[in-house]
């Protein structure tokens, strides 16, 4: 949005008041004078006359270690919803991608609308890595066929890395997010998962969080 489309919405102004104005140095954005369809946005300080039309609105975005049994939701009336199990973050957020109620791990939290829709498109590449508990012991075929993709719900998965940590436990690296994709491609192999832990989404690592601590980073550190 141009600067002149902001006064004619924001103030009801012509759209010669506006130029008007603007041209009499009358509108500063950020400390400096406007000029005539410069580009604003929400984050931007905007004064008329020395007085405030608009203050900026200040993006957050937090690392949060989703516990196992909390719902990736908003909706209040859902127990153990996000926002009881972060009482303490008041103002509005949501979470960019999900982990179901079982699952545990590294879970991005944000007010940035535009961020989301940078990444959140299934075919916008992201990696997240995950530790995978199951129920018996892993076989180098069932590896193999992880890693090599597997029909759930009538798609094949995506080709994925795979490593063995031990009997019981690996790690897998997945670039898309079908809903409980690594449950159900455990099923598919005979397996049921135990327990699942997201601990990287790209650059960004759990690190030492504890399940329910939250860290605030940079926009520059994001996906």
């Amino acid at each position: 949005m141009t600067i002149n489309e902001f006064l004619i919405k924001k103030i009801s102004f012509s759209t010669r008041d506006a130029i008007s104005i603007i041209q009499q140095k009358r509108v500063i954005i950020n400390k400096q004078c406007a000029i005539q369809k410069q580009q604003v946005s929400i984050t931007d300080l905007i004064l008329l006359d020395d007085k405030i039309i608009q203050q900026p609105h200040t993006y957050f975005y937090l690392v949060f270690y989703k516990p196992r049994g909390v719902e990736c939701t908003m909706n209040k009336n859902i127990e153990h919803n996000l926002r009881d199990a972060l009482p303490l973050l008041q103002t509005e957020f949501f979470p960019i991608g999900r982990l179901d109620k079982d699952s545990e791990g590294l879970l991005l939290l944000t007010n940035d609308g535009q961020y989301y829709n940078k990444i959140a498109p299934d075919g916008v590449f992201i990696e997240k890595e995950y530790i995978v508990k199951v129920d018996k012991l892993l076989t180098d075929e069932a590896i193999i066929q992880l890693s090599k993709g597997i029909v759930i719900m009538g798609k094949k998965t995506r080709e994925c890395k795979v490593f063995k940590i031990d009997e019981y436990t690996f790690k897998i690296t997945l670039t898309q997010g079908l809903n409980r994709q690594i449950r159900r491609m455990c099923y598919k192999l005979g397996y049921e998962v135990i327990s699942l832990t997201r601990v990287r989404i790209n650059s960004l690592l759990l690190g030492n969080l504890k399940p329910g601590e939250y860290v605030e980073i940079a926009k520059g550190k994001l996906v």
